[in-house]
């Protein structure tokens, strides 16, 4: 597996216990987001390296670039049509793009000034952002707040072919670790290699929600 892991016990330390951050592995180059899919999409996209039979570009599709919120979806994944979880490598440069193009799935008072002109920006973006407590691997709420990010239209299509570097299937890992969390061994948990991802562009970061001084803190930090 070419996705990079840790002990849960020893990174979980270094993540921030609150606020909105955006938490992935990423390098230079690329950025890792999960999805979970029923059998003949996941595992048709992993083995041609983009998304394809089955998956539908007429539906909005959810990145999340957490491991544990995609856990916590998924139910590890046990859920219907959810049991293939996916690792998909984007290209850095796409992911940013994502980002900058993303609009709150409900309204904010400090970004628009009317409900009318939040609509009329929905309307227009191919990108939704959301923000939900985060979860430890248990499916306890933690008061960090997981970012995941909607997709449709010309962003939709363009991630699911042109952006992706690769596609690693991580079903046996998964199953791996979650009978880790069904004993509690939680010495034994191995979870994705994940840091805060920095945003450059403050005027995104704004509309992102990400908190100020979690922001600040952000861009003094590089990739692991």
């Amino acid at each position: 597996m070419r996705l990079l892991t840790e002990r849960y016990r020893d990174q979980e330390p270094r993540w921030p216990r609150s606020g909105r951050v955006i938490l992935a592995q990423f390098d230079a180059d690329s950025v890792v987001v999960y999805q979970a899919y029923r059998p003949g999409v996941g595992r048709f996209a992993a083995s041609h390296g983009y998304f394809g039979d089955g998956f539908s570009l007429a539906r909005m599709s959810w990145i999340k670039p957490n491991f544990l919120w995609m856990m916590y979806r998924c139910g590890w994944g046990t859920k219907p049509e959810q049991e293939t979880v996916l690792a998909v490598r984007l290209r850095r440069s796409a992911f940013d793009e994502i980002l900058s193009q993303a609009v709150p799935s409900t309204f904010v008072p400090s970004l628009y000034l009317t409900q009318d002109d939040w609509r009329k920006a929905v309307a227009e973006s191919s990108v939704r952002i959301q923000w939900d407590p985060d979860h430890d691997p248990a499916g306890a709420k933690q008061e960090r707040r997981a970012i995941q990010l909607g997709l449709r239209g010309q962003v939709l299509e363009r991630y699911s072919r042109d952006w992706i570097v690769e596609i690693e299937d991580l079903t046996e890992f998964v199953g791996t670790q979650r009978a880790h969390v069904s004993a509690r061994s939680w010495p034994e948990l191995v979870t994705p290699l994940e840091d805060v991802y920095s945003i450059e562009d403050t005027v995104v970061a704004r509309r992102l929600g990400l908190d100020e001084e979690q922001e600040v803190r952000d861009l003094n930090q590089g990739p692991r």
